[in-house]
């Protein structure tokens, strides 16, 4: 049985394609996870008991580990979604990221380029190393124009600035060594096990609990918005026919301001939850100072994933987030694991 090795499988993304594949592929899949504070095992419990799926707590800065875990699988692919990825976190902490994200990147590089070099032929022919990274990178946009494989990288926040120098050194193992690799950049995600930092679950928990829904700036900075599922299954189509050494833009084709973001997720609940109290959720919004290098705007152009591998994204933003905040609503026990710290307290073996 083929398998997969999967970095970072117990975040938001990552679960999320594991899901998928093991639902859709007949892959085996391994999942290695250091689980920090944004790894969930709770997210995969539908699959935690499959057959074809085992888990290994670890950090791709270990060289060790990845040895251990190539050794014993022997995995046709490794997929690498592994990263701290929070930009205000990054704001306040930049050497989480650059340790995560840079170092261990080319830690577990290093440690895939051996375990390629000694495969037979056919082995070295259809191993691929798919590394997950951001339209971040590319920086900031004007009003018009949109982020393509070949715009020039300008990031502007640690965390973009982490994953710029591990998109390079992906390049750089393909080009240096011949190692088999693939880079994809996604606009913005959201669906279901989404952590609740980020902006639209955040946003919807809170209005739940009537507290304030907090925008920066004047909440016209411009996302791309993609549903996690879809970009999982632009995952699989870059892994399954991506030519090795190319970038491929994931984007949902779906701009919007912060402040529209806010305002449908608002409207939405007033119209499930009718019975919350203090009128309508809009009246929570407030404005709060902007994010320090805050990017305006980001739009990808997704035209090499559509004409080159078949891929459009298939959920439109309004079904998707009407899809996610009923996800919110109805799965009460996740989120209350995650606010109260419980599901990182059973890792521990303290709950």
């Amino acid at each position: 049985m083929a398998t997969l090795l999967v970095t970072g499988g117990a975040g938001f993304i990552g679960s999320c394609f594991l899901r998928q594949w093991i639902e859709h592929e007949s892959d085996a899949v391994v999942n290695l996870d250091k689980l920090t504070y944004a790894g969930n095992l709770d997210s995969l419990v539908s699959i935690q008991h499959h057959a074809r799926y085992t888990f290994c707590q670890g950090d791709i800065g270990n060289p060790e580990v990845i040895r251990e875990l190539l050794e014993t699988h022997q995995p046709r692919a490794i997929v690498n979604f592994a990263a701290e990825s929070h930009v205000d976190r990054s704001i306040d902490g930049p050497m989480d990221f650059v340790m995560t994200n840079v170092v261990g990147t080319v830690r577990l590089l290093d440690v895939a380029r051996e375990y390629w070099a000694g495969l037979n032929d056919d082995g070295k022919e259809n191993f691929r190393f798919l590394h997950v990274s951001t339209d971040e990178v590319y920086g900031s946009l004007d009003s018009t124009g949109k982020f393509s494989e070949q715009s020039p990288y300008a990031p502007n926040s640690p965390y973009s600035a982490s994953k710029a120098a591990s998109d390079h050194f992906v390049r750089a193992y393909h080009h240096t060594f011949g190692l088999p690799t693939l880079i994809t950049n996604c606009s913005n995600n959201y669906g279901p096990f989404q952590f609740p930092e980020k902006l639209i679950p955040l946003v919807i928990l809170n209005a739940l609990e009537s507290k304030r829904l907090p925008v920066y700036g004047d909440g016209k900075q411009v996302r791309d918005w993609l549903f996690v599922e879809d970009h999982c299954r632009a995952i699989g189509s870059v892994l399954d026919r991506g030519k090795p050494g190319e970038t491929y833009n994931i984007g949902g084709n779906c701009e919007r301001t912060n402040l529209e973001v806010v305002e449908h997720i608002c409207d939405l609940i007033d119209q499930l939850r009718p019975d919350l109290p203090d009128g309508s959720r809009r009246q929570l919004i407030q404005f709060v100072s902007d994010r320090p290098g805050h990017d305006r705007r980001y739009a990808i152009d997704a035209s090499k994933m559509s004409h080159e591998l078949g891929w459009q994204p298939e959920l439109q933003f309004e079904q998707g987030l009407e899809l996610t905040v009923r996800w919110y609503l109805e799965n009460r026990e996740w989120i209350e694991g995650v606010t109260t710290g419980n599901y990182q307290r059973q890792r521990l073996g303290l709950g």
